[in-house]
């Protein structure tokens, strides 16, 4: 009982110092990342003429910061739709699902559900473009879904564009934004937008993934064990699966969370799908252990890949270079022992010890399962 105590006050220690020395810092890095991509020039619509009224990078650091304001995955979102919508006249927010688009919200195309629930065309088109490529598609409204440009019109000067909100490499969801009547369209702005909140949301799942794994520790490893959902490699589900369609809102029912806590999944949840529909014994590899003992190896599973996401995340350019010259581990040296430490003060001593898994997931996520990227100095 005292160790567990002891163990659950270090790991709030630890967890409380990394959110209040790096959340600030990430912040500010974010916003001068996101300055660095606007364009030097002023921005340009699509027919070629200045944006009404000539955003000033002033307004574009507002706008980040209203998205960087929000703690919730909906707050994030909306302010993403609110703040863009000064840099589009009409913009939707498409969630992306096993291969299908379907609306959310949007501005300018009548009132913010106009476009709830609307079946997106992903295989042609600049949606498909943008999803398949994951990268932004500029455009003219007649290469557009027929259904879209049938049910909400398109814009005077017919120029659109459709960005990928980008998750853990996968596309979450797809931003329409043409210039409507006004003609007010601001393609780099939005783009940094939708650059800004994927960087937010995976911000804040790692947050709300420590303060988790701190309410795991101490005392609540002495409960009896409850089954977990199995934890293979991190991945990417439906962000906006708590939403239910129109079809089947008659029930007055609070308003759920539109991703349902989307980057919780791409931090650290499996495809609750793929284990349900494979056979226990293959999808489980704890199967043979005690409830208690599999309880630990996930969640030493969970914390291995919390802590790696976070040297992944606020070391980008280090994690690019070290790949490109195979010396990532030198690079990352510091990093990459301090958190060992906390993983090893963690699990060194528990069942979960001898799964290794801290370096397992060094390898698997910093160096893409090539050991030589890590370099001659890394250890084995």
């Amino acid at each position: 009982m005292a160790d567990s105590k002891e163990l659950q006050q270090i790991v709030e220690r630890a967890v409380a110092q990394v959110l209040d020395r790096t959340l600030p810092k990430l912040q500010a890095e974010l916003v001068e990342r996101v300055l660095a991509e606007l364009p030097a020039a002023p921005a340009q619509t699509g027919a070629g003429s200045p944006v009404q009224g000539g955003h000033a990078n002033g307004n574009l650091v507002q706008a980040v910061a209203s998205i960087h304001a929000g703690t919730t995955q909906k707050e994030i979102l909306r302010a993403l739709l609110d703040a863009g919508s000064a840099y589009g006249s009409r913009i939707a927010l498409f969630v992306v699902k096993a291969g299908s688009a379907s609306g959310w919200q949007g501005r300018g195309l009548g009132d913010t559900d106009a476009v709830k629930d609307f079946p997106l065309d992903l295989t042609t088109g600049p949606a498909a473009h943008a999803y398949q490529n994951r990268i932004v598609a500029p455009a003219n409204i007649a290469e557009m879904d027929r259904r879209f440009v049938k049910q909400f019109g398109g814009p005077g000067n017919e120029q659109i564009v459709v960005l990928p909100l980008v998750l853990k490499d996968k596309v979450a969801a797809l931003l329409y934004a043409d210039g409507g009547a006004e003609g007010v369209l601001d393609g780099p702005s939005l783009e940094v937008l939708v650059m800004a909140t994927s960087a937010w949301l995976e911000v804040t799942s790692l947050r709300k993934q420590a303060q988790r794994d701190v309410s795991d520790a101490g005392p609540s490893m002495e409960r009896p064990p409850v089954a977990a959902p199995v934890q293979t490699v991190s991945s990417f589900s439906d962000p906006f699966a708590a939403a239910p369609p129109k079809h089947v809102a008659a029930k007055a029912a609070p308003e759920p969370e539109p991703a349902a806590e989307v980057v919780e999944v791409a931090a650290h949840a499996a495809s609750a799908s793929a284990a349900a529909s494979a056979p226990a014994t293959a999808a489980d590899p704890f199967a043979g252990m005690s409830a208690e003992d599999a309880d630990t190896h996930r969640k030493a599973q969970r914390f291995a890949r919390l802590l790696v996401d976070e040297i992944k995340l606020y070391n980008q350019a280090k994690v690019a270079e070290g790949r490109r010259n195979k010396d990532l581990y030198d690079r990352l040296k510091e990093d990459i022992e301090k958190s060992r430490s906390t993983f090893q003060k963690r699990y060194g001593n528990t069942a979960a010890a001898s799964g290794d898994y801290f370096q397992k997931e060094v390898v698997r996520s910093l160096a893409e399962d090539d050991y030589s990227v890590m370099g001659a100095n890394f250890r084995k």
